[in-house]
């Protein structure tokens, strides 16, 4: 009997990530791989991603509308309601004996939610990690303890899962897919990757993604306006922007890069890069720039620098390549500079990325597997740590 494992996703990003996971499973012949689509993937204004995913020649099992045209709390509530429903009749319908999610986003705590409800086993990556500037530490450590099976980018992060009272038998650190995904996706070349976005790329360019902080005090309005005011005094680069995404304020941010593009001929915005693209556009950067988790995990495999604004990953595991400042124009513009000098590219050459070795996606499937024949993620219990 095949096992029936299910594996949603709801962003570009963690798409992008699951994509090797879903297409080793999909050549086995005892397992029944089901990807259901919601989110911002089922978004115009987001680029209509779920196309990606069909493009990969993927089958979409179903699609679950559930992203409100609102960036506020009160719409983000609201569309974790709708996905909660949604999931909830998928599951009663399907049945899986699995579902592997990715991440911490609010989509992610709705589908597991409705998955925990529904007894189905929930194989969660990546537990454990610290992002001290947005609401989703939260998020994570709940898909924590609704977990049966993790599977964790470091063994720091291991030893925080189970100090969180999950078994270590049930925790595998299999480093991060992001580091599989840079090493090993075939990507574009800088003609290609230019004609497929549709932007000159014969000067050198920086990639920027910025995320709302959802977290704290701070403004996201006022730091992506800091960020854009860094980006108007180095006319000598291009400024790639890609869109925020679907958290409260990611709207605003998205508006005011769309006004400096049209002041600004060298500050560009597309809506959405897709896992290929975004790959091959760190692979012949400058530096990355921003409050991504891709710019800590994925660019350092490529020896590029990344320069982290702000708090939204505070606490997360970095290596040396990464530079950190407040969001400030000055401070940005520091770091520009230092990312740039040929002292610090020379200081961050050949290092090694913190994140693994390129080898995720089978240890992945292969303990998911024997755990799920032996039984091993069943009759979850408290795991107390002896002093």
């Amino acid at each position: 009997m095949k096992i029936k494992i299910a594996i949603a996703t709801a962003t570009r990003a963690d798409y992008g990530l699951l994509r090797p996971i879903i297409i080793k499973l999909n050549k086995l012949e005892d397992i029944d791989v089901r990807v259901v689509v919601t989110g911002a993937h089922l978004s115009n204004e987001f680029g209509h991603t779920y196309k990606e995913i069909e493009a990969d020649g993927i089958q979409i099992d179903r699609k679950i509308e559930m992203l409100l045209s609102s960036d506020t709390n009160v719409g983000v509530v609201k569309s974790m309601s709708l996905a909660m429903a949604g999931f909830s009749e998928y599951f009663n319908d399907l049945e899986p004996d699995v579902i592997i999610l990715l991440g911490d986003r609010y989509e992610t705590l709705a589908i597991a939610t409705a998955a925990m409800m529904h007894q189905i086993a929930i194989v969660h990556l990546y537990g454990g990690e610290i992002t001290e500037g947005a609401i989703d530490d939260v998020i994570r450590h709940s898909i924590t303890k609704m977990s049966d099976l993790h599977f964790t980018s470091t063994e720091a992060y291991k030893r925080r899962v189970v100090q969180m009272g999950e078994n270590p038998e049930r925790v595998f650190s299999v480093g991060a897919m992001g580091v599989e995904c840079a090493m090993k996706v075939e990507t574009l070349t800088k003609k290609s990757l230019a004609e497929s976005i549709k932007i000159e790329l014969d000067t050198p360019y920086v990639l920027v993604t910025f995320h709302p902080m959802t977290k704290g005090e701070s403004c996201s309005e006022n730091e992506i306006k800091g960020i854009i005011e860094a980006c108007i005094c180095y006319k000598e680069l291009t400024f790639i922007f890609t869109k925020a995404n679907a958290d409260v304020g990611g709207r605003k941010i998205n508006q005011l890069i769309e006004e400096a593009t049209v002041k600004y001929d060298h500050i560009k915005l597309v809506d959405s890069l897709g896992s290929i693209r975004y790959l091959s556009a760190l692979k012949s950067a400058a530096f990355v720039m921003g409050n991504s988790s891709s710019a800590l995990v994925e660019a350092p495999s490529f020896g590029i620098p990344t320069i982290n604004i702000g708090d939204r990953q505070k606490g997360r595991l970095q290596g040396e390549s990464i530079i950190n400042c407040p969001p400030i124009k000055d401070s940005i513009c520091e770091s520009i500079d230092l990312a740039m000098s040929s002292d610090f590219k020379k200081k961050i050459a050949g290092i090694d990325n913190p994140y693994g070795d390129g080898e995720t996606s089978d240890r992945i499937i292969n303990q998911l597997i024997r755990s799920y024949k032996s039984g091993q993620y069943r009759k979850k219990v408290f795991y107390d740590i002896n002093n």
